[in-house]
This record gives structure tokens, C-alpha cells and sequence, in this order.
């Protein structure tokens, strides 16, 4: 692998697999996924060296399962913080508004929620990847000209010298961004929802520290006062940052220069002598989603495909949610194991899914962001009366769900019930090794049964071929495990899939469940649907979103 700006030969063998074009974390998960499965990758990145300062700062459980999957969970995990305790919303009197649990594990069987800082995240990925063979990382390379020929995709950039060079692929993917040149020359279209403000960020580091010793209680917590907005959270080990709302008045220049940024840090004890600012910066939030994230050959992830307030911590993580769809689909679809078609379901599905984050990041933000006093008191007035219970205080947030795509049919062709939400990882035993389910399975679809599973050898043929792990669950206690069998460690998995009456569960490989079975042969019927979808040439156009109404919630997040 190269990381160096200086142009590198294609490789002799042919065109590359996938040509990521952005080289931030979801451009560095995807690469790093891709050439995990075995694929030649190329990546266009303009800027010549990362950006070596804050910008992301969380991630949540179900992100956790997937760095796990990716081979780096650990080394994540070494440079990020558990948030230890709660996240909680105050009024300009000091009286808790709401207070939201972010402590412990989350059903993904990670923290509940981390914080981090972005350029020692990006710091691992781009190490993981500089360990595989088939990339090549190609820095101070801007793409001018993208084709897509019907068998495969045309780059042209300009490198670092001025000369331009031209490179080509299966397949392409613009993780580049907010701004995203990839999504323009492909003509995707924006469902823009019209809800932006303005806010000041100031990432600091406290010459104290953010450890134990240095009281930061709660370590996450919004102020919810009319007189001006402000977030105050950790920005990784080491770190903290406050978020401050433009007012009415204020230009986006006046406010960002180091000295106002001082003037809004001083009233919280954070002065030149005890507090170093790392970066300082106004961005706009916006509420906004593309409308195709494939075109023929080529496919938008990350900020290029959607962008989000960040007042629920969900603008990168469903970045990263993108990759975990898009990686095993491209993966099967590369290895001959899947109509290209298969790809659409990435809009479909994840368009859908987002659309819930997005929904929910504008829900707590017309909360936060309310400048009328009058109208901040009786917000107050009824958020206190809850107790601070979020499930009273906060709009109502039902659960998100993956939209139509690839998922068990019902006869009719709709999808069963149930179908493509998230599944819970807990650790199960096996020969005498007790860990997270995926750490025994790895990174692909996973049928857990009740017990031996009733396969017959085609349907076995099939699951090793898309690279599936059968898992036989039995009860923790049980004695007489035959081999290959896994014992159900922390009894979860066997009681909730007897209380459900089935008798498997398949599990995709983003850890999004495709379906259930409740016997033998609705097991056969369950892989019949799933051999078919993935050979299937045509799968329905995604219907538009319909835009909300002023204020409403479009659905729901979590």
C-alpha cells in the first residue's frame, strides 16, 4: 500500500474493485472492509495529508459491533471514552429538563455511547488499512471526471504535481463529503428539509485533564437557555468541547475568532491559564438527504449522501451504518454471488433508516434551540413535570428500521414482520471460548438455531457459499453439546427465540435481522427467499419521502 502523494501504477492484473473517492472514516472503514473480503482498492483522497484536528466526537454501541467486525474494535476502544453516566439537558435556572442514559452496554454489546477524538480514530482505520494488501491510498489526488461506462467507472485526477492521470474500477463510491462533487456529477438530486442553525464549536483541552480527578459532572450535558444554546460534552480522552448557538444579530465571523471564543468560555471557569483551544469553528447544521445514492456504477456514502443536526450524535455513525450495508452487498455482488441489482436496496434501506436520524436529531434540536423566553418557559414548565423521563419529556422516538430490501418475504411478497431492525450481541460459549457472538462468527450472515439446525445439503452448500456461520445454541448448563454446538452463555439468545416460537433467526451481516423460522421447512422457505433475492435483476425504485409538515417529526430514531 501507498501513502504517499506520488503517483502509483495500477496494478498490472486490471482494473480495481472499487474506487472510494473521500478519504475520511467512512471512506476508511469501506476500504478497509472491501480489503478485509480480499478486493483491490482505490482511494482518491485531494487533500494531501489528514486534517489533524477535532471534528466527530461520538459513536454508540451498535458502531462499537461495527469496528468489532471490522478487525479494530480493541484498538477503537483504546482511544475513546465510555460515557460513565447520563446526558442531561438543564434550563437556564439549573433544573434538570431530561436526563438520558448513556451508561453501560448497549444491546450491540458495546458502551452505550463513546466519545473520541477524530483524528486518533482516523489514526486507527488508516493504520488497519495500511496492514491489508490490494489498497492503494493515493493522498493530493482531486477527481475531475467521473464515467460511468456500463462495465465499469472512469476517474480522472489531478495529482499533486498538476498532471492528470486517469483510473478505472468496477465500481465507485463518493465518500466525500457534505459538498460531495461525486453526488453533483451524478446528478443526484436533495430532499432538503429546510432546518439549519448556525453554532460555534470550541474543541479544548483542559490542562487539567478530563479524567476522574477533574470533576467534569455530568460529563455530558445541554443547556437549554434562550439567552444562548450550548452544548458541553467530552471530546475524547483528553478533551472537551463546547458548542455555542449563533444568535439573532451575531454574523458567523463575528463569532468565530479566538477571542469571542474565550468571551463564551470564560463564565465556565475556562480561561488561557488553565484551558488550551485546539480549534475553533462555526458550522451550519443542516437537515438534508440525496434522493438516489446509486446511479449505475457509481454510489454516494457518508455527508455525500445525507447530513443531520448533531444534537443526537448520528451524523457520522450513519455514515459508518452506510458502509456496514454497502460493504457485504458490494462484497457478494464483486465475488459473482449476486446480482448487481442487490445494490439498490442500499437506497432503499438506508435511505429510510436515516431518514429516522435525521427525524430525530431536528426532534431534540427545536427543543434545544428555542430563543423565546416566553416559549422556553413553558417548555421548561413541561419538560420538569416528567421528572426528566425521556420517554415523556422528549417527542415520541419509536424504534428505527431498515426500509424495503433485502428481507424475509411474506407470501404476498411483502416482508414479514419484525424484519430489519438491529439485534442484540451477547457472548456465547464454544469449546470453552466465551465471547461476543460475532467475535466466534465474524463478519457475515449468522443463522442461529434452537439446537441442531435442519439443514439439508443444498441449503448448507448455499450458507458456507455466502460465507454464513450456523450457529446451534444450547443452554448454558446444558452437558451433553455435541460438537460445533455453542452454549447460549448469558441465556438470552434461546429464551427470546423461544418466546417469539421460532426456531432460527437469521442474522445479515450489518447485524440487521433478514428473518425467522419457526420449523423445518419455513427454514427452507427462509434461505429459498434469500437465494432468489440475491439473484434477483430487479428490485422496486424507493419511493420518495414524503416532506414533513413544519415541526413534525417525520418518524422515529434511536
Amino acid at each position: 500500500m501507498s501513502t504517499t502523494p506520488a503517483p502509483v501504477p495500477a496494478p498490472a492484473s486490471g482494473p480495481y474493485d472499487v474506487a472510494i473517492v473521500g478519504y475520511g472514516p467512512v471512506g476508511q472503514l469501506l476500504a478497509l472492509t472491501l480489503a478485509r473480503a480480499g478486493h483491490q482498492v482505490l482511494v482518491l483522497e485531494r487533500w494531501p495529508a489528514p486534517y489533524d484536528l477535532p471534528r466527530a466526537v461520538h459513536y454508540d454501541h451498535e458502531i462499537g459491533r461495527i469496528f468489532q467486525n471490522a478487525g479494530v474494535g480493541e484498538a477503537v476502544a483504546a482511544v475513546t471514552d465510555p460515557v460513565p453516566d447520563h446526558y442531561e439537558w438543564r434550563n437556564a435556572a439549573g433544573e434538570s429538563l431530561v436526563r438520558i442514559d448513556w451508561s453501560g452496554t448497549g444491546p450491540g454489546g458495546w458502551p452505550t455511547a463513546s466519545l473520541f477524538s477524530q483524528p486518533e480514530l482516523e489514526a486507527v482505520l488508516t493504520g488497519a488499512v495500511a496492514a491489508q494488501p490490494g489498497v492503494t491510498v493515493l493522498r493530493g489526488h482531486e477527481v475531475t471526471a467521473l464515467t460511468d461506462t456500463g462495465e465499469a467507472v472512469t476517474l480522472t485526477a489531478r495529482t499533486p504535481d498538476g498532471s492528470e492521470r486517469t483510473f478505472t474500477a468496477r465500481y465507485a463510491v463518493g465518500a466525500d463529503g457534505a459538498a460531495s462533487p461525486t453526488r453533483e456529477r451524478i446528478g443526484a438530486g436533495v430532499t432538503d428539509l429546510g432546518f439549519f442553525y448556525d453554532w460555534l464549536i470550541v474543541d479544548v483541552l483542559p490542562h487539567e485533564g478530563t479524567g476522574p480527578d477533574a470533576h467534569w459532572s455530568p460529563m455530558n450535558w445541554q443547556l437549554c437557555d434562550p439567552e444562548r444554546p450550548t452544548t458541553m460534552v467530552s471530546g475524547g480522552p483528553g478533551r472537551r468541547r463546547w458548542e455555542f448557538m449563533r444568535l439573532p444579530g451575531e454574523t458567523p465571523e463575528q463569532l468565530n475568532t479566538p477571542e469571542r471564543a474565550w468571551e463564551l468560555l470564560l463564565p465556565w471557569g475556562r480561561t488561557p491559564e488553565n484551558t488550551t483551544i485546539e480549534r475553533h469553528a462555526v458550522y451550519t447544521f443542516q437537515a438534508r438527504w440525496a434522493d438516489r445514492w446509486r446511479v449505475g456504477r457509481v454510489l454516494l456514502a457518508g455527508d455525500a449522501a445525507h447530513q443531520m443536526p448533531p444534537f443526537a450524535g448520528q451524523g457520522m455513525c450513519s455514515g459508518l451504518r452506510d458502509v456496514s450495508n454497502l460493504g457485504w452487498k458490494l462484497d457478494l455482488v464483486l465475488r459473482g454471488l449476486a446480482d448487481e441489482a442487490l445494490l439498490d436496496t442500499y437506497t432503499s434501506e438506508r435511505a429510510a433508516h436515516v431518514q429516522h436520524a435525521i427525524a430525530m436529531s431536528m426532534a431534540l434540536g427545536q427543543v434545544i434551540c428555542v430563543l423565546d423566553p416566553e416559549e422556553a418557559a413553558a417548555r421548561d414548565t413541561r419538560m420538569t413535570a416528567t421528572g426528566g423521563d425521556p420517554a415523556s419529556a422528549l417527542p415520541p422516538m419509536p424504534e428505527p428500521v431498515l426500509g424495503d430490501g433485502i428481507l424475509q418475504e411474506q407470501a404476498d411478497g411483502g416482508r414479514a414482520p419484525h424484519v430489519g431492525h438491529f439485534t442484540a450481541q451477547h457472548r456465547v460459549s464454544r469449546d470453552g471460548r466465551t465471547a461476543l457472538l460475532d467475535d466466534h462468527t465474524g463478519p457475515g450472515f449468522t443463522l442461529l438455531t434452537d439446537g441442531a439446525a435442519e439443514l439439508g445439503a443444498e441449503d448448507r452448500e448455499f450458507l458456507e457459499r455466502i460465507g454464513a456461520a450456523v450457529v446451534p445454541l444450547f443452554p448454558a448448563d446444558a452437558t451433553d453439546v455435541p460438537p460445533g454446538g455453542y452454549l447460549d452463555t448469558e441465556g438470552v439468545y434461546l429464551p427470546h427465540l423461544r418466546e417469539k416460537a421460532h426456531t432460527a433467526a437469521l442474522i445479515r451481516p450489518d447485524a440487521y435481522l433478514y428473518g425467522a423460522a419457526t420449523d423445518a421447512a419455513s427454514l427452507r422457505a427462509l434461505l429459498t427467499t434469500l437465494r432468489a433475492q440475491l439473484r434477483r435483476t430487479r428490485h422496486p425504485a424507493p419511493a420518495p419521502a414524503p416532506a414533513p409538515a413544519e415541526g413534525a417529526l417525520l418518524t422515529a430514531a434511536g
